[in-house]
């Protein structure tokens, strides 16, 4: 039985011999690669664009989370405080976009300053957490948390719902290395702002494995010992 067989038209002379599935689709790969080196090249990409292709974006400007918002946005830096100083007059941003006047901050109360290189990162996470956990204490003895980061207020706010921080944040870069990133670090004022406590660095040790030694803890109990009266303990 003779089997049933197509016949193959051959193209007209001139006409291009139609491509494979699998090299249709290389062609449409190197297309697309070759219209995103074209957008690199002009400056014009955005991440919108490059996530589709699966490449990463983390070598690009982050895009600013809100239209008003500039990610590029200028940090604020706190100059060195020695102890028995007092923080200097400056503005800063809040979690909200607000103005703050950090030199009112220990008006009324004594404050907490915490500092974190980046906010919802693991070791930062984890000095926050701890701070959250303790919070009441804090609250208790009549002193006011802030975490300090040189992220964006939205950022900070976002983090600040995901992790359910209860105390604000501000936005400055405080006891910078030399590579300009900011060390992990807390400071404690008194009420009328005179600096007591400078602890920089800090560890964001968990509480499970060292529980009297990270820096909330420290803070809280150097807080408790000046309070009682009593000899400070080491910060």
């Amino acid at each position: 039985m003779a089997l049933n067989s197509e016949k193959r038209v051959a193209p007209e002379e001139g006409a291009e011999e139609p491509l494979a599935k699998g090299e249709t689709s290389k062609k449409k790969v190197r297309l697309a690669g070759s219209i995103l080196l074209v957008l690199l090249l002009i400056d014009k990409i955005s991440v919108d664009l490059i996530t589709p292709f699966g490449l990463s974006p983390s070598f690009l400007q982050a895009k600013s989370d809100s239209p008003t918002e500039d990610a590029a946005v200028a940090v604020p830096a706190l100059e060195s405080i020695d102890i028995g100083g007092s923080v200097p007059t400056l503005t800063l941003k809040n979690e909200k976009g607000e103005d703050i006047q950090i030199a009112d901050l220990a008006n009324e109360k004594g404050v907490v300053l915490f500092l974190v290189p980046k906010a919802d990162t693991p070791g930062c996470t984890t000095q926050a957490c701890e701070f959250r956990d303790v919070y009441p204490d804090f609250s208790l003895l009549n002193f006011d948390v802030y975490c300090l980061s040189a992220d964006t207020s939205t950022a900070q706010a976002k983090w600040q719902t995901k992790k359910e921080l209860p105390y604000p944040s501000l936005i400055a870069a405080l006891g910078a290395a030399e590579d300009g990133k900011t060390k992990r670090s807390h400071f404690v004022l008194r009420k009328g702002g005179k600096l007591v406590v400078k602890k920089i660095p800090v560890k964001p040790v968990d509480r499970c494995v060292v529980i009297h030694s990270n820096s909330p803890r420290l803070a809280l109990k150097f807080i408790k010992s000046i309070q009682e009266g009593g000899e400070a303990p080491a910060s």
